[in-house]
């Protein structure tokens, strides 16, 4: 009986093992950019190894993108995609209020890095407030990061 114990502990081992999971730091706060005085609804293309300041205050700025950079380990084309889950202090918009956004986002196998931001493009979108970004593959929290923007 033991031995059978051990073999589906080491089971369950290996299989943890082969998870997605966060490897290495998270980067996070804002993208930067030389782009200035953006009008609503613009929108600035940038590169995937755009500089990030590091912080947690947020100005509430049109063109402002800020968010979190990370690396994924064991990832497979046909795994399990990621849930982007934004919880924001409330987005006003003709349809009503906003307190959550939720992005569904299919694993990028060749991908060095993964990104979870958000750009302010619209002035409704400035809301002031806790503004908390987390990343989920099926119901295991993978990444979490507070912002609060000012």
């Amino acid at each position: 009986m033991q031995v059978i114990r051990m073999s589906s502990l080491c089971g369950i081992s290996q299989m943890a093992a082969a998870e997605v999971r966060v490897e290495g730091p998270v980067e996070f706060g804002i993208f930067e950019t030389s782009a200035k005085d953006l009008q609503p609804g613009e929108r600035v293309l940038t590169r995937s190894q755009q500089t990030i300041l590091s912080t947690d205050e947020i100005p509430a700025k049109l063109g402002t993108k800020f968010g979190i950079r990370y690396t994924l380990a064991n990832k497979k084309a046909d795994d399990t995609p990621l849930t982007l889950l934004y919880l924001t202090p409330g987005i006003q918009s003709a349809d009503g209020r906003h307190d959550k956004l939720v992005v569904e986002q299919k694993l990028v196998v060749g991908a060095p890095q993964d990104v979870m931001a958000f750009e302010f493009t619209e002035y409704n979108e400035l809301a002031k407030g806790e503004w908390r970004f987390m990343v989920f593959q099926g119901d295991r929290l993978l990444a979490e990061k507070t912002f609060t923007v000012q």
